[in-house]
């Protein structure tokens, strides 16, 4: 793995990390977490309630690169809906309603992060 590479998976982790802190503060629970298929992956799977919240954080430095919500079009979008779908039923889960939410991660040079968490995507 290149240097370049190796930095932004850690930058990755550090972003789901946090998310996943900022998620269970707010009563969610985390049901997986990097879950992979041949589709692709989902970053947090919880449920809220009954809910089941499918979870996809992205993470940056600056906004060089666009924000993290640039970051999910209507492709990425509906390729999530498909692998939750799928992690539901692989888990024997039928849940009254799936969710896909946002997390935007602006790691900070100094301090803490800011954290962006969109519910309900569409």
């Amino acid at each position: 793995m290149s240097t370049t590479a190796a930095a932004r998976s850690a930058l990755g982790r550090y972003g789901e990390s946090v998310a996943e802190r900022h998620l269970t503060a707010g009563g969610m629970v985390v049901l997986d977490r990097n879950w992979r298929c041949d589709e692709g992956e989902l970053d947090l799977v919880l449920r809220e309630g009954d809910l089941l919240v499918v979870c996809e954080v992205k993470t940056r430095r600056g906004s060089v690169g666009g924000t993290p919500h640039e970051a999910v079009g209507a492709e990425k979008l509906d390729r999530l809906r498909r692998l939750a779908e799928r992690w539901a039923v692989e888990h024997g889960l039928h849940p009254p309603g799936i969710r896909i939410d946002l997390v935007g991660v602006m790691r900070a040079t100094r301090g803490a992060a800011s954290v962006d968490h969109v519910r309900g995507l569409l």
